[in-house]
């Protein structure tokens, strides 16, 4: 006995009970449905959080692209009490990618997101985590610091010094928070303002 979905597909089974492909065609189909299924799963049995309406949050983050850290950043972040609660901007080197004169865009974009941040979300405060070991770092300023940890840290620390007085000067009213992630996941504070 054979029995057609109303997708006009041929869901008939062989011999075995198995369901029977004629064609790569039904077979990618039927992977397509299947995989369709999988992506809406979440939303029909309750499982996905609803999204929350505009409000405030509590801060925006500046962090770096390097994909080593990226869970660690969210660990941090959720310690920190703010699953949720922040925005979050990505810049190949954090403070150095906003401030490079080699990528003005990306300066460009990091003011325009802490503006729509402010706009849509309210936030207080913008914290900017660079990170230890940074390869952005030895790309814009064609030297590697991370071999001398004194020295990494002092450059790190005038480029977050850096942006975090562009940010009081342009946004006075917005706390800022200075950071430094090693690659174990501890993070450093570099200088805070309120």
């Amino acid at each position: 006995m054979q029995y057609r979905h109303s997708s006009g597909l041929d869901l008939g089974s062989t011999c075995c009970g198995s369901p029977r492909h004629r064609s790569r065609r039904t077979f990618l189909t039927i992977a397509a449905l299947g995989a369709g299924a999988a992506m809406v799963a979440p939303l029909t049995t309750g499982a996905a959080r609803a999204a929350q309406p505009a409000g405030e949050v509590d801060a925006l983050l500046l962090s770096c692209m390097d994909y080593r850290l990226i869970d660690d950043i969210g660990r941090y972040m959720d310690g920190r009490g703010l699953t949720n609660r922040y925005d979050h901007v990505i810049l190949a080197g954090a403070s150095l990618g906003a401030l490079t004169d080699q990528k003005k865009a990306w300066g460009e974009a990091f003011w325009d997101h802490v503006a729509v941040a402010k706009q849509l979300h309210r936030i207080r405060r913008v914290m900017v985590m660079d990170h230890r070991d940074c390869g952005a770092y030895r790309v814009f300023l064609k030297t590697d610091v991370a071999a001398d940890p004194e020295r990494e840290t002092a450059v790190h620390a005038d480029q977050l010094r850096a942006l975090g007085a562009a940010i009081k000067a342009r946004h006075p009213d917005l706390g800022v928070e200075l950071l430094l992630m090693a690659l174990d996941g501890s993070v450093e504070s570099i200088a805070e303002s309120a």
